[in-house]
């Protein structure tokens, strides 16, 4: 009598053996796919600082024979410290928050005299110049000490940032041209937050027409990265 043919959940399960990867395969393919990564974030970074550089070589390197900077460039240049500030009704926040504009600086103690008010009018009057380009810059005055504000000049700053910063922490980040004192500039600051240029001390007029010039050829130059507000 033959035996009655099996039925198929009757037949041993196949089995089909695959060969695992050696440990030395594993770390080759994860060192391949680390260093893919690494140059997939190289890339990004690449395209996203690209604008930067192009705007900076342009207005640095790529320019007419005979032309000169009026401002004096700061190689290298310097970040805004990460200090407290305090406007004039005491609130206290970081400048580093000032980042994402063009700042226009000056400095001076809070009882600005004449000098200082000649200064904060020609700063005013550079940035009023730039006509459209004015939104994507900030005018900044920085007081270093804690002098009161004559309350006659408080009008003429209402459109300034005003801010009172400790005197050693500003003369860590700003300085001045050998043999002049901090008030006697303006500086200028991108909007990634670096000081990267400070013109002549003691503006006259026909200075402070050619520091509009330099900000003016900056701005131009940055245009394909920078836009105005924060």
């Amino acid at each position: 009598m033959q035996d009655a043919p099996r039925s198929k959940s009757q037949h041993p399960l196949g089995m089909t053996v695959y060969d695992l990867p050696s440990p030395s395969d594993v770390m080759q393919v994860d060192a391949k796919r680390t260093a893919m990564g690494r140059l997939r974030m190289l890339l990004v970074l690449l395209v996203c600082a690209a604008p930067v550089v192009a705007s900076y070589f342009t207005y640095y390197v790529v320019r007419p024979e005979g032309r000169r900077n009026f401002g004096e460039l700061i190689e290298p240049m310097r970040a805004l410290p990460n200090v407290t500030v305090h406007a004039l009704n005491g609130d206290a926040f970081q400048l580093t928050s000032l980042k994402g504009q063009w700042l226009l600086i000056s400095v001076s103690g809070g009882d600005c005299q004449a000098d200082c008010q000649r200064q904060l009018y020609l700063q005013r009057q550079i940035l009023t110049g730039l006509g459209k380009d004015r939104a994507r810059t900030d005018w900044v005055w920085l007081v270093k000490d804690q002098a009161e504000v004559p309350s006659s000049i408080l009008p003429g700053v209402k459109d300034a940032t005003v801010l009172r910063i400790d005197a050693d922490a500003l003369a860590r980040w700003l300085q001045p041209a050998t043999g002049e004192a901090l008030q006697d500039h303006l500086y200028l600051v991108d909007p990634h937050g670096q000081w990267m240029m400070r013109f002549p001390a003691k503006l006259s007029t026909e200075g402070a027409l050619k520091t509009k010039r330099d900000i003016e050829r900056l701005l131009r130059a940055a245009a394909s990265w920078d836009e105005a507000g924060r």
